[in-house]
């Protein structure tokens, strides 16, 4: 992924008829139709989440099963043309923390997130992962098991050593997130010497030092990768803010040192063809209040973002997500509480596509290569600098971005676009 390659358009991936149940009620078939789809619309890369509690049901132990449908998973991307992103210790997802029981200690820290484990909602605390001595050895298992199982084959393109993980557990420092990832990257190297290997990190680890700081991880792997929405960020001028996400690239390059393939990007649409509007309701207990994009206004903002990012030098774009889920599962976590996360998709839950998914489909027509990296636009802090405040250095600098970049006009939203 570097300057002058195929811009990387991508998604994540959970079947629309299964969500997060994938893995345990696995059907070659239903993937094979899906990522039919994804090729279709000239995508090249799938993002795959390895939920903890499916591939490792006691610490010493590798789901044959799990390891079976994931052998499949990539024969049928190969089939189809797809390169896979594969991500380990999932860990944290779509509202919700899922963790293996023989993880589970104690009770829950004030303010946890909701935690279902087995498949259930459960009221339970969890061990520290990132130094707990157990855990870290059923870690380097599952690397060991699944690396040496699948290291060649011709679909595995990036190795991804977990999704937002500061939002599973956070090391107590940011010494030890850097050592975590520095051993379990070495783990992957013993068997497979040669696939990039990343963590997948998003916005929280600009605004916080939350263990996991991007000029510290980013220096033990291969790839920079951020994820970043407008709708969730605090200071985005709309929630369907493109820029927000150009600049969450601009930043992550700064201090990183390299180009930033864009791993998760997205929004929720309203279902139906209403205009964008805003849902408020009660998950897990709390109030929750959410932007839904109109699908025209959502489409918009999609191909805004796709050609900003582009501009600004990212190696690729990956959707969030694949599917819209169907109604069959909105009474299982997270769909049941976490109301918007049944609308990310590419596809509705009948499987029709959205029109941004045209878009993203015009786009990869187009054969774009990575750009340079633009210059108009530095810090101008040192990592140690910028962490020192973060959440308030990133919003100082978003003003002089704008201004650099030539991008402060926000344009393009239906009247009914809200914010």
């Amino acid at each position: 992924m570097q300057e002058g390659e195929p811009f990387a358009l991508g998604v994540n991936y959970w079947p629309r008829r299964k969500a997060m149940y994938f893995w345990s009620d696995f059907d070659r078939r239903e993937v094979e139709q899906e990522f039919r789809v994804i090729s279709d619309l000239g995508l090249g890369w799938v993002r795959l989440f390895l939920l903890w509690d499916d591939f490792q049901p006691a610490p010493d132990v590798v789901s044959e099963n799990a390891l079976d449908a994931l052998e499949a998973v990539c024969d049928v991307a190969l089939q189809s043309g797809l390169r896979l992103n594969v991500t380990f210790f999932t860990g944290h997802m779509s509202g919700p923390n899922w963790a293996p029981g023989w993880l589970l200690e104690g009770e829950p820290a004030p303010g946890a997130r909701a935690l279902i484990s087995g498949k259930r909602l459960v009221d339970r605390g969890y061990r520290n992962p990132f130094v707990d001595a157990a855990a870290l050895a059923a870690q380097e298992l599952l690397l060991e098991t699944v690396v040496r199982r699948l290291s060649g084959h011709g679909a595995i393109g990036i190795w991804n050593l977990g999704n937002e993980p500061d939002l599973f557990a956070q090391p107590p420092s940011s010494e030890l997130g850097r050592a975590w990832v520095k051993r379990m990257r070495q783990v992957i190297r013993r068997f497979d010497p040669t696939t990039p290997v990343t963590l997948g990190l998003h916005m929280d680890s600009l605004k916080f030092n939350n263990g996991f700081r991007v000029d510290q991880i980013f220096s033990e792997t291969d790839l920079s990768v951020m994820h970043a929405y407008s709708m969730y960020t605090k200071w985005a001028r709309h929630p369907l803010d493109a820029e927000v996400v150009a600049y969450a690239c601009a930043v992550t390059r700064e201090l990183s040192g390299r180009s930033v393939l864009m791993e998760e990007v997205g929004g929720c649409t309203a279902p139906g063809a209403g205009p964008s509007t805003v849902w408020n309701w009660e998950a897990y207990g709390k109030p929750r209040s959410q932007f839904m994009a109109s699908e025209e206004d959502f489409a918009g903002f999609v191909e805004r973002l796709l050609t900003r990012l582009w501009e600004e030098g990212a190696t690729g774009a990956y959707l969030w997500c694949y599917a819209d889920y169907a109604e069959t599962l909105w009474d299982r976590p997270p769909c049941s509480d976490t109301l918007h996360e049944r609308h990310f998709g590419l596809v509705r839950p009948d499987g029709t596509l959205k029109p941004h998914a045209k878009v993203v489909e015009r786009f990869a027509k187009a054969g774009r290569r990575v750009a340079p990296a633009p210059s108009e636009f530095r810090l101008g802090l040192s990592p140690d600098e910028f962490y020192a405040d973060p959440d308030a250095e990133l919003e100082r600098h978003f003003a002089r971005y704008l201004s650099v970049r030539g991008t402060g006009k926000l344009d393009g939203l239906s009247s009914g676009s809200g914010g």
